[in-house]
């Protein structure tokens, strides 16, 4: 998926909005006020500790169960710690077409419902009418 797909696959999850609060060139994606991904490209990615190929591409910031997140790490060469994120809890994704579509869906989909699951039960269940 490029980052077109990508952020239509982002906004069609319910009630899904884009913010720019960092700025034109870095697109934050929110449920309710609440983030659950980001996209920008790797060349803001400065200090990141990757070769420069992946700073030519767009990376995503997912949100991620720390045990998930290390394995995913493990696993895919395009998914590192989250830059300028809770490295714990996010991973970055490299989107330079390397991890195959359905993956990428999951983990978006796993990073909304992580963030949907931490909202109160009378927001949950707003969201679950647009279901």
């Amino acid at each position: 998926m490029n980052e077109q797909e990508v952020e239509h696959y982002l906004l069609a999850k319910p009630v899904a909005s884009l913010y720019y609060p960092f700025g034109d060139d870095i697109k934050v994606f929110k449920v309710k006020n609440k983030m659950f991904a980001t996209i920008a490209h790797g060349s803001k990615a400065k200090s990141a500790n990757v070769d420069d190929e992946a700073k030519h591409y767009f990376w995503m910031n997912i949100k991620c169960e720390p045990s998930e997140a290390e394995m995913l790490r493990d696993i895919f060469p395009a998914i590192i710690a989250g830059y300028h994120m809770n490295k714990k809890n996010w991973n970055s994704v490299i989107l330079d077409g390397s991890i195959p579509q359905g993956e990428l869906e999951r983990m978006i989909d796993n990073s909304y419902k992580l963030v949907v699951s931490k909202m109160t039960k009378k927001d949950q269940q707003s969201i679950s009418l647009h279901i």
